[in-house]
């Protein structure tokens, strides 16, 4: 990880090693806390983040499925983002908003624990390796269920709940591979370790529903809207394991990783092992609208201004 010279913690801007938590933080125990993946890129216009008002809101849903109140509206964050990403002088960045229980209260009642949110940037390349999105990765379906909308709450980004995925990208690395694909309760195929899944065949794009216990990723929907415009049939339904293997194309998306295609799952190549049309042309569609080369989705940048003061 490359420091900054910022981070912005309760409303303030501290020097990136000043920003510290008590280790009796109740998050830190008991994984109360919530957090966001979001970039920045640079772009003709400017800085621009890729939907921050949506990947906001879903702190704030996020959130509040976990009894936690922001002290912060989505407006106060926003205007935090873009004066940290312009006080630290960055065209494009990573950037992680996360709010938790903070020091105060031990025991598995944490609602007395004050609410601590803290956001900070830093340059990050891609996620899975830059050589990911040009030549594929390879995949391994864990032997790790992702968790259960009857024991979690897997439409909230929270941060207890990523054990889940921690166990599943270990054990994908260790046996050899670059990421993980887990199945949900039923053995429908669910997410990657990071990341939302989509077979190609017959030239429609199928993905896990919303029932599959998925995160509803926001790079999800946008490219699942890209699709749509490009004028393919999108289909949302539960996909048997059997059907990754049978796929003509594998990709996954992700804030972190972006659109990235799978070129091999347990050892059985993909299509014919390379990246598919289908996949590059979403791939190309995507990469011009993060950065602000299609007008068409111009919507969805958050053009940050060069010297903006939070409040001003």
């Amino acid at each position: 990880m490359q420091p900054t010279e910022l981070i912005w913690q309760n409303g303030e801007f501290l020097p990136w090693e000043d920003a510290r938590v008590h280790v009796l933080t109740h998050g830190l125990h008991y994984g109360t806390g919530v957090f966001e993946g979001i970039r920045c890129y640079d772009t003709e216009h400017g800085p621009a983040v890729f939907r921050l008002a949506d990947h906001l809101d879903r702190l704030e849903r996020s959130a509040k499925l976990y009894y936690m109140d922001l002290p912060y509206s989505s407006e106060q964050l926003r205007a935090a983002t873009h004066e940290l990403i312009a006080r630290n002088a960055l065209r494009s960045c990573y950037i992680r908003p996360i709010a938790f229980r903070g020091y105060g209260q031990m025991g598995l009642n944490p609602l007395e624990a004050p609410i601590d949110v803290v956001i900070a940037v830093w340059e990050w390349g891609a996620y899975l390796g830059e050589q990911s999105k040009h030549e594929g990765v390879r995949a391994k379906v864990s032997s790790w269920e992702r968790i259960s909308p009857r024991s979690l709450i897997p439409h909230a980004k929270a941060t207890g709940q990523y054990l889940n995925s921690v166990l599943a990208k270990i054990e994908s690395l260790k046996a050899g591979y670059d990421e993980a694909i887990l199945l949900d309760e039923h053995g429908h195929v669910c997410e990657g370790s990071g990341e939302n899944v989509y077979v190609v065949r017959d030239g429609a794009i199928v993905t896990p529903p919303q029932t599959a216990s998925i995160l509803d990723g926001i790079s999800r929907r946008s490219v699942l809207q890209i699709a749509r415009d490009l004028g393919y049939t999108t289909i949302e339904r539960d996909l048997a394991r059997a059907e990754l293997y049978h796929a003509d194309e594998v990709f996954l998306t992700g804030t972190a990783a972006e659109l990235v295609p799978v070129r091999e799952i347990d050892d059985q190549e993909v299509g014919d092992g390379r990246p598919g049309e289908i996949t590059q042309v979403l791939q190309r569609a995507f990469d011009e609208a993060l950065h602000g080369r299609s007008e068409r989705y111009m919507e969805w940048l958050d053009i940050v201004e060069v010297g903006e003061r939070a409040g001003a």
